[in-house]
């Protein structure tokens, strides 16, 4: 699908990392497909911005591993690249179970709340198989222990490898694998409110690691 037509998109006072965000949900949400080529002029109208957040932007998404640049010749979006999903796999089980262990000493009845909450949202939307509001309330799911954990490193790499699993979330909450993860949300608050730091992250864990399925049925690329 090209670049949407719609003009100035992002306000001129935001720039760089909201050209980013808005490429990378752009990304993820399949409106830029696997192996479309971006065209700098595209994105700048688009966006309404300059070339130079644009092209920091890209820069930030090669990071990430969401496009492919050959300087001076093209930038495409990447295809999925299985071997690489599954480092970021690893990665962000590995900082989630972390952001319980440092979250769960002080942890207030008001985030079990608020967990209890973004489940419920989660639930809801996969009934409706609205896929993108389950990734919202999956994401305000997580998040709640992301922040209470009051680690900024932590969300930095969050940041850095979660896109790229958003682009399989989509097809696994869009499935019926990823109603299992209602009931595994239960049990991670189940295990927070109990003060079981161990068992929360072991249940974290368990959560991420149901993207594996998805990964396995991924062709390797050549």
């Amino acid at each position: 699908m090209p670049v949407p037509k719609r003009r100035g998109y992002v306000s001129r006072s935001l720039l760089r990392d909201d050209a980013y965000r808005a490429i990378r949900d752009a990304i993820v949400d399949g409106t830029l497909a696997p192996g479309e080529r971006l065209s700098d002029g595209d994105l700048v109208e688009w966006l309404g911005v300059s070339r130079t957040p644009v092209r920091e932007a890209l820069a930030r998404l090669e990071q990430a591993g969401l496009v492919r640049t050959k300087p001076g010749r093209y930038t495409i979006v990447s295809p999925l690249d299985v071997r690489a999903a599954r480092a970021a796999r690893s990665v962000t089980s590995a900082m989630h179970e972390l952001a319980v262990r440092e979250a769960l000493p002080g942890l207030s009845a008001a985030e079990l709340d608020a967990m209890r909450a973004a489940n419920e949202r989660f639930a809801d939307a996969l009934r409706r198989d609205d896929v993108e509001a389950a990734i919202a309330a999956d994401d305000d799911f997580h998040g709640v222990l992301v922040t209470a954990s009051a680690n900024a490193a932590i969300r930095s790499v969050l940041e850095q490898f979660t896109p790229m699993l958003r682009r399989l979330e989509r097809l696994r909450f869009s499935s019926l694998s990823g109603r299992r993860s209602v009931a595994q949300h239960e049990r991670i608050i189940a295990l927070c409110a109990a003060g079981d730091a161990e068992g929360a992250a072991a249940a974290t864990r368990a959560n991420w690691e149901t993207l594996d399925p998805l990964l396995d049925a991924l062709p390797d690329e050549p």
